[in-house]
């Protein structure tokens, strides 16, 4: 079994910064794309940004130039650092990882998530 966990939500004013970080843990042959997905309130889960394990990274155009997703393929963690950040980003925000273990066939798991809310 594989375990997401999401840390470094919290409260902030608009313009300010965070970062978000997610720990894989379990048996773990190798991880693959790694994300970063968020749903804001009466809002369908949206991509925000992801990560090839090579570091190709692809990001939603209403988060391009904001946030910046990166990974440590070491420490088997993704990162998403969010700048100037605005009230409509305020939403619970997810880690999803495309993971290879050795007895349970390739899936994606998911975390239980960080809640990020952006005062005006």
């Amino acid at each position: 079994q594989v375990q997401l966990v999401e840390s470094g939500g919290g409260l902030v004013q608009a313009g300010g910064s965070l970062r978000l970080s997610c720990a894989a843990s379990g048996i773990i042959s190798k991880i693959n794309t790694m994300a970063w997905h968020r749903q804001a309130p009466g809002k369908q889960r949206e991509l925000v940004a992801d990560i090839t394990r090579s570091g190709r990274t692809n990001s939603a155009a209403s988060v391009k130039g904001r946030f910046t997703i990166s990974r440590d393929n070491t420490r088997n963690m993704v990162y998403l650092q969010m700048d100037s950040l605005k009230p409509e980003d305020t939403a619970v925000y997810y880690c999803n990882a495309n993971v290879e273990s050795l007895y349970i066939p390739t899936q994606d798991y998911w975390g239980t998530g960080t809640l990020v809310t952006v005062s005006s």
